[in-house]
């Protein structure tokens, strides 16, 4: 199995940036296809997208294309979400989710693994 650490949240203004992390351990990272995925309070989990094994597949979720970009580095076994011109409805605890598959799926119960979240607040 493998276990993932998110970081890199914070507090940050709107129209700012911040590039979170998810590090994993465990089994050879890259045989996992990784999402992300975010929850506010009161509200459902959503996705934010998704990134292959391979790192070269990437899908996002409508509201997010073009401002949020993931990528990976197996050398280091750590994907990477970079969030530019944040919004205040952007404020949400982000979790990271692995699968051992070639892509990774919209729907958070295709997930067998998940990271403890890192919270993301946007000041207006």
């Amino acid at each position: 199995q493998v276990q993932l650490v998110e970081s890199g949240g914070g507090l940050v203004q709107a129209g700012g940036s911040l590039r979170l992390s998810c590090a994993a351990s465990g089994r050879t990272f890259s045989t996992y296809a990784v999402g992300w995925f975010r929850q506010a309070p009161g509200k459902e989990r959503e996705i934010v997208g998704t990134i292959s094994r391979s790192g070269v597949v990437r899908n996002y979720a409508d509201s997010m294309k073009g401002r949020f970009t993931i990528s990976r580095d197996n050398g280091k076994n750590t994907v990477y979400l970079q969030m530019n011109s944040l919004k205040p409805e952007d404020t949400a605890v982000y979790y990271c989710a692995a699968r051992e598959a070639v892509v990774g799926a919209m729907a958070w119960d295709e997930y067998d693994y998940w990271g403890q979240g890192t919270q993301v607040t946007v000041s207006s």
